[in-house]
């Protein structure tokens, strides 16, 4: 995993592990890797690790049977999406509104990439 410098670390993780969450590779009541594996496979010490999952775990992601292991919590996706609105609504939204205005970019322009074909 590449880390960038606009967030820390264990923020970025705690978004990798949330990511797999709601893509389903972490399902609720599934085990998430251990504190050492998990530092062991991003390259981080696992300090960095115990701070994610510490963050996970009073976000109600993520849960720990002592003596077991830290698993998905069974509201891990709702809890999460909630987490991803208002980060989108307070951080990205503003970045995206910024740009569309300087550039002059319609809401006609958008509106294609806005329509889906699945639904």
């Amino acid at each position: 995993m590449e880390f960038k410098n606009t967030k820390g670390i264990f923020l970025q993780i705690a978004d990798n592990i949330s990511e797999k969450v709601m893509e389903g590779k972490y399902p609720p009541g599934e085990k998430i890797p251990s504190v050492r594996d998990l530092a062991s496979e991003m390259g981080v010490n696992p300090n960095t690790v115990m701070r994610t999952y510490s963050e996970l775990q009073t976000r109600g992601i993520i849960d720990n049977k002592r003596g077991v292991g830290y698993y998905v919590s069974s509201d891990a996706t709702g809890i999460i999406r909630q987490w991803k609105r208002q980060e989108f609504f307070e951080i990205d939204l503003p970045i995206i509104v910024r740009q569309t205005k300087m550039l002059d970019i319609s809401f006609e322009e958008l509106k294609p990439y806005f329509v889906s074909n699945n639904k």
